[in-house]
Order: C-alpha cells, then sequence, then structure tokens
C-alpha cells in the first residue's frame, strides 16, 4: 500500500519544523495512540519492560528549550520502539512498534519499521522532505507499506481513511506543539532559527 501527501504548517521556519520532527517526545505526543516512544539499542526489545521505563519518565521534567530538544533528537541509525493503539473499523489492535532512522540530513529524513499485534502485521518505509513556502513550512510525506492479518482483509479502501485522520491529527498536533518549544525567543527575530542552526550544526 502507498501513501502519499503534503501538509502546510503556517508562519515557521524549515529549522522550527526540523527540529519538532527531531524530538521523540513532541513525536510520541503527536502520534495519536502512541502509548511510549523510547531508544533501544537491543534488537529484540522486551515491551513489558519498556512500558515500566515509560511509566517513569515525568513528562513535567521534559525540558522544551531548543538546546535540550536538539541535544535528544533523532539520529541517523538510532532505533526506537513504541506501543501503538490504533482503530481500524471494529478492530483496536496495540502494536508493538521498532522503528530505525534510515537517513537524517537536513531537509530530508527517511525511517523504516515494523508492528505485530496478535492477530495484525505491518512493514513500512516512511519519509519526509520539508520546502520554505513564503512564510510557511511544507512537508511533502510519503509511505510505502505491507500490511498482513486481519486489517489487510478490510483493504485499503477501508485503511486509508484512517491513514489520512491519523496524520492529519499528527502535523496537527505537532504545528500546536512548537508553539512550546522556546516561549522566550520570537523566531521571527531570527533568535530561535540561529539558536537551532547553531546547534544541530547547520
Amino acid at each position: 500500500m502507498d501513501f502519499e501527501g503534503t501538509f502546510k504548517l503556517e508562519d515557521r521556519t524549515m529549522e522550527e519544523v526540523w527540529l519538532g520532527l527531531s524530538d521523540p517526545v513532541l513525536i510520541r505526543n503527536s502520534l495519536p495512540g502512541c502509548q511510549f516512544l523510547l531508544e533501544v539499542d537491543d534488537e529484540s526489545p522486551d515491551f513489558e519492560e519498556l512500558r515500566d521505563r515509560a511509566a517513569e519518565i515525568d513528562d513535567e521534567d521534559v525540558d522544551l528549550d531548543p538546546e535540550a530538544v536538539a541535544e535528544r533528537a533523532f539520529q541517523e541509525g538510532s532505533r526506537y520502539v513504541a506501543l501503538m493503539e490504533i482503530s481500524i473499523g471494529p478492530v483496536n489492535p496495540s502494536f508493538e512498534t521498532t522503528v530505525e532512522n534510515l537517513h537524517r540530513e537536513f531537509p530530508e529524513m527517511r525511517a523504516e519499521g515494523e508492528g505485530s499485534a496478535s492477530n495484525s502485521s505491518f512493514d513500512v518505509e516512511a519519509g519526509m522532505r520539508l520546502s520554505q513556502d513564503g512564510d510557511d513550512v511544507i512537508v511533502e510525506w510519503w509511505a510505502e507499506a505491507d500490511v498482513f492479518g486481519r486489517i489487510a482483509q478490510m483493504g485499503q479502501r477501508m485503511i486509508n481513511p484512517v491513514a489520512n485522520r491519523v496524520i492529519n491529527q499528527f502535523f496537527n498536533s505537532v504545528e500546536a506543539q512548537l508553539d512550546g518549544l522556546d516561549p522566550e525567543t520570537s523566531s521571527s527575530s531570527g533568535g530561535l532559527t540561529t539558536s537551532i542552526k547553531s546547534r544541530l550544526g547547520m
């Protein structure tokens, strides 16, 4: 199954959007149905242990300063695991998901992942590219997915609306959370953009 589309984030710079899309905390909070998103080294992670680890994380202690975000940002080659709950029609699977960042070079990123539930699974490769359009940022995204099990039996006509809903909710949430990255510095003055470029080595 192939998916693609574009999303416009208004009154943003590419650096701001890149920083937001590089933040595991912001991504976790933006993904509908994401219970946790954690970096791992193990190729066969213990999800029960990760649930306990995620429960100990206090979101109130998360630093949203651009330098702190850049410090914990996704890196090329890093591996993450997530627990995703996605409703598709009458099916409400909880996917134990692993994701590897294959390529991250401003303004493009690409990742691959796989997820499994009791009666369904998927493999996916996805990517994004940012471009500036005046005061706005355009995100071009695509995904190629192979879906198996009960969900696959529903067909793309049922899966497509769900995928589009999840993507729109994700980007709308990213856009809202970008406002919280740096409450003291105005991006229009160039302060935030300069800080991000410097911290990320752009």
